[in-house]
């Protein structure tokens, strides 16, 4: 089938300066998720709402053929320093939508709406749903994991994220961990207490220097990073307590609670995971979409940053408009021609796919 991408391309631009104008940190989604959920009624869609979640199913829903889910998230972080142009006014200049959000992941949420749309009114082999979720920057519980299980059973995802419409297979998993030591309080200048900084020298030059040793020929190496660490009070009082934090991204040949176990046998200050739940994901080369996806001129990689695929119990790859090094940054920007691209490549990888 022939499909207008020209016109779906204005749409979805259209709708994204006005998603833009809206201001949509993480938490406070409320407004944009309204907008949008009466953008998608008045496409005569049916829709479900949890929080600031919106969702969609095609409207010729069938439990007996396998669903594919069309995921973005509507939320992003607070706009950063050096910001020339305003973050909340969209603005297109030279082939180009600026605005907050424009490029992660505005762009996947309206072109795929807009493949969603064109899609859900065809005889596909499949079902489809689409979900704009929230609190993906801040991987809060009350994003798409509050949502997944009332969801009927999913087969297969495609996640939203700038990727230059090339298909992450891999993507890395996040733990942080917040490590402490005990000492005792004394005065700096006399032989006093037991200073809690020294404590931790050895175990974060372990950090520093540890290599685990199963590495993925996606996404490398396990990495640890110290980047945050608090102790003291003044000058001359021995501290007696030091703290630290620890990023640690994970592949996918290593759950976060298997880490966990190992890092424990090597440190000797206490150590607490803040969640255990964003593991790293990877789905199989010879998936129907992935095999699509190559035969169409697309290069799987592995991704090192992190998005809701973690919290996806079932396959998924990453792919979206947009290009990751451009998210979180001052006038952060999506190239109108990748829009186009993207909403002609979703249409070309899903129309006819056979799970």
């Amino acid at each position: 089938m022939k499909y207008d991408v020209s016109y779906l391309t204005t749409e979805a631009v259209s709708l994204l300066k006005s998603l833009i104008a809206i201001p949509s940190i993480s938490r406070e989604e409320t407004q944009a998720a309204d907008y949008l959920q009466n953008y998608i009624e008045a496409e005569g869609m049916t829709t479900g709402r949890k929080g600031n979640n919106i969702w969609c199913l095609s409207p010729m829903f069938d439990l007996k053929k396998p669903t594919i889910l069309l995921n973005s998230h509507i939320d992003t972080v607070k706009p950063v320093n050096g910001w020339r142009k305003a973050p909340f006014t969209p603005r297109e200049e030279n082939g180009k939508l600026y605005g907050l959000g424009s490029n992660d992941a505005g762009a996947s949420v309206v072109t795929l709406l807009q493949v969603f749309l064109q899609l859900c009114r065809t005889e596909q082999s499949y079902n489809l749903i689409y979900l704009a979720s929230c609190e993906e920057e801040v991987s809060g519980k009350d994003g798409i994991e509050s949502v997944l299980k009332g969801l009927p059973p999913i087969s297969f995802a495609i996640v939203g994220e700038p990727t230059e419409m090339q298909p992450a297979i891999a993507e890395k998993g996040l733990m942080v961990l917040d490590v402490t030591a005990t000492g005792k309080a004394g005065h700096a200048a006399r032989n006093e207490g037991d200073n809690a900084i020294y404590k931790v020298l050895d175990d974060i030059a372990w950090f520093r220097d540890y290599r685990f040793k199963k590495e993925s020929p996606l996404l490398g190496p396990v990495k640890m990073s110290v980047t945050v660490i608090n102790a003291g009070t003044q000058h001359n009082v021995v501290p007696d307590r030091c703290t630290f934090v620890v990023d640690v991204r994970s592949n996918e040949l290593y759950s976060n609670e298997e880490l966990f176990a190992e890092i424990q046998k090597h440190i000797s200050c206490k150590a607490e995971a803040r969640s255990f739940r964003l593991n790293s994901s990877r789905i199989e080369d010879n998936h129907p979409f992935v095999q699509k996806a190559i035969k169409l001129g697309r290069s799987p990689f592995g991704s090192p940053t992190l998005s809701d695929q973690a919290l996806m119990p079932f396959p998924s790859v990453k792919i979206g408009p947009g290009r990751s090094s451009r998210s979180h940054t001052a006038d952060e920007y999506v190239m109108l021609k990748e829009m186009e691209e993207a909403i002609g490549l979703y249409l070309e990888l899903l129309d006819g796919l056979s799970l």
